[in-house]
């Protein structure tokens, strides 16, 4: 019979290995420009026929508005039926330091993507602290329940593959709404799957062990947001114009921190 590991997220990694090493390759060889160029190149021609051929809207950042407001509308309407009141539910059953529990669990799983992400767009030295990160997480913060990386000064980053397109050049495209995603543009939506691979607990088995975390790790994040839901509903006079323009302003600074 074999052993499990004490840190199932190690199996994962080793698994992901291959990737990781394969995505590194990309800035620390000599081809690296030729490759990330013509993955640029690529993205580029695909975002521009994507933008001709659609440009149903006036609004040169939301060309697409008719399709997005109706699939916000969907996205919407699953929130405020199952999804909120589930992560309402979520927030009052369980005390505070579960739910911290839950959300580092998950956050330090996204350390090793973070790392893939910083690597790929140069940032060698935040890519290095994400991998350390997860490495003082996993043992010492009790296979990431505990975040004892960033008490001892090591930043969280959050990186995907969409802002990685976005550094090597690639425009973000028009504004789009995912069903069930939510808020994206054409280039984030492109990288989406690039994304879900690079997440390891899509590796984790059984696969009823990796649903069940799923759906736990979506209800955490939404009663993390709850009181900022409950403030935008309020608020906002046209909910979907502040999602459009908040979204796009806060990946414009992801992509280009510099620029803040």
């Amino acid at each position: 019979m074999k052993s499990q590991s004490p840190f199932p997220a190690f199996s994962g990694l080793r698994r992901l290995l291959p990737l990781l090493l394969l995505l590194t390759s990309i800035v620390l060889t000599g081809c690296s420009t030729v490759t990330v160029d013509k993955i640029k190149d690529k993205a580029d021609q695909t975002l521009d026929v994507l933008s001709t051929k659609t440009n149903i809207g006036k609004n040169p950042r939301d060309p697409l508005e008719g399709f997005n407001r109706a699939m916000f509308s969907f996205n919407d309407t699953i929130d405020q039926a199952i999804v909120k009141p589930v992560a309402e539910g979520y927030r009052a059953a369980l005390p505070t330091f579960v739910q911290t529990g839950v959300g580092n669990f998950f956050s330090n799983i996204g350390d090793v993507w973070n790392a893939v992400n910083n690597i790929l767009q140069g940032r060698v030295n935040d890519g290095v602290t994400d991998v350390m990160r997860f490495a003082v997480n996993t043992t010492i913060g009790i296979g990431g329940l505990l975040d004892i990386g960033s008490a001892a000064g090591m930043p969280k980053h959050n990186e995907d593959f969409g802002q990685t397109l976005g550094k090597w050049g690639v425009k973000s495209g028009p504004y789009l709404v995912l069903p069930v995603l939510g808020p994206s543009t054409v280039r984030d939506a492109l990288a989406t799957p690039v994304d879900m691979k690079g997440d390891l607990w899509t590796y984790k088995r059984p696969v009823y062990v990796k649903n069940i975390g799923t759906v736990l790790r979506l209800v955490d994040k939404r009663a993390s947001v709850l009181d900022a839901g409950s403030l935008l509903e309020e608020a906002a006079l046209d909910k979907y114009v502040f999602f459009r323009d908040a979204y796009l302003q806060r990946r414009a600074g992801q992509v280009n921190p510099e620029d803040d």
